[in-house]
């Protein structure tokens, strides 16, 4: 992998990564653009102890732009683009109109391809490990900056998830705080190991999805399972079967594998609902360790907390939404219409031949 810094016109960081070492990117932004002006607050709810991001300047942002002025996808002739140079092979560059920014955290954009219209299960597998090395080298450089705790890489796909740029990408978000999901998963995995003398609950958990009927796929590196208590209709875990707490840590033989095990469970998502469906919108994250200080989760430390990627959608059968009603956006309390079971079953039908 080749990794090459340069700056957009406006004063933002662009970075290409490249299969090849003799890769050359001296191409320049020629767009008259002025510096990007942000407006990014975080605000800290008393009552519930979390924090919200007020980014009213967002508003603004790209929206549903037709293909051939995709800001995404390569600069080519006259028609200029976020990335100068006029083909890439991955490609990361700080968001112009990002959520999180300066001492409020950092949001970036990661581009997969050049081909706007692939998707990531379109990858080979060469070009997914060039992904998976991104998202490392990001989590790397943005744990090193003072205002950020977590680092997020994640990708939203399909317009049903509420995607305005078509073109096959993700984001890294690197937060001021430790958020509030991975806060509950340090207080769970605090009290476990406080009630049994030092286990640890991931550990646990992942022993007892090895052992039930949830398993979606298992190789010598990775696991994937739909787990026991799914909030979405098709919802996949994926953990490394060592433990470790962030992209950072993973051998070499875990490296190696992911990409074959995670494409073929992007191409099992999209035959989950049958020939003619549109692809399955689906949200896929990385959970990684905070960096910052796990003083307030008493007797956990970073190495307690195990790295795993989460997989999911929210059609829950062919033309059909799950939406978010009373009970999961009043309560934060979900009801799930597809058994676990079923899911996981489903989802190892429809295996590549």
């Amino acid at each position: 992998m080749k990794k090459t810094s340069t700056r957009l016109a406006d004063g933002r960081e662009l970075i290409y990564y490249d299969l090849r070492d003799d890769t050359v990117r001296d191409a320049v932004d020629k767009r008259p653009l002025e510096r990007t002006v942000t407006t990014s607050q975080v605000r800290r709810d008393p009552l519930l102890g979390d924090s919200v991001a007020i980014a009213s300047h967002r508003q603004g942002r790209t929206y549903h732009p037709p293909a051939n002025e995709c800001p995404l996808c390569p600069s080519e002739g006259d028609r200029l683009s976020e990335i100068p140079d006029s083909s890439y092979d991955a490609v990361v560059f700080e968001n112009r109109f990002p959520s999180l920014a300066g001492d409020s955290g950092r949001c970036e954009v990661v581009c997969f391809t050049s081909d706007h219209n692939a998707s990531f299960a379109d990858l080979t597998e060469e070009q997914a490990r060039l992904v998976l090395e991104a998202w490392t080298d990001r989590t790397a450089e943005l744990s090193h900056l003072p205002s950020v705790e977590q680092v997020f890489c994640f990708e939203n796909r399909g317009a049903e998830i509420g995607v305005t740029l078509g073109h096959p990408h993700g984001q890294i978000y690197a937060y001021p705080f430790t958020t509030p999901r991975t806060a509950l998963m340090l207080r769970s995995l605090a009290a476990h190991k406080d009630a049994t003398g030092g286990e640890n609950l991931f550990d646990a958990v992942l022993e007892r999805e090895l052992a039930d009927e949830r398993i979606v796929l298992r190789t010598e590196h990775w696991v994937a399972f739909v787990p026991y208590a799914a909030h979405w209709p098709y919802e996949i875990h994926l953990y490394p079967t060592r433990r470790v707490p962030d992209l950072l840590a993973l051998d070499e033989d875990a490296r190696a594998e992911f990409p074959k095990v995670y494409l073929e469970l992007l191409r099992r998502f999209d035959r989950i609902f049958g020939e003619g469906e549109s692809p399955t919108p689906y949200i896929a994250g990385w959970h990684q360790a905070p960096f910052g200080t796990l003083e307030e989760f008493d007797g956990v430390n970073r190495d307690d907390f195990a790295l795993h990627l989460e997989l999911f959608t929210i059609r829950r059968t062919s033309g059909k939404l799950k939406f978010l009603a009373g009970s999961e956006s009043g309560m934060n309390v979900f009801i799930n219409d597809v058994p676990p079971e079923r899911a996981a079953e489903r989802l190892r039908e429809v295996a590549s031949s």
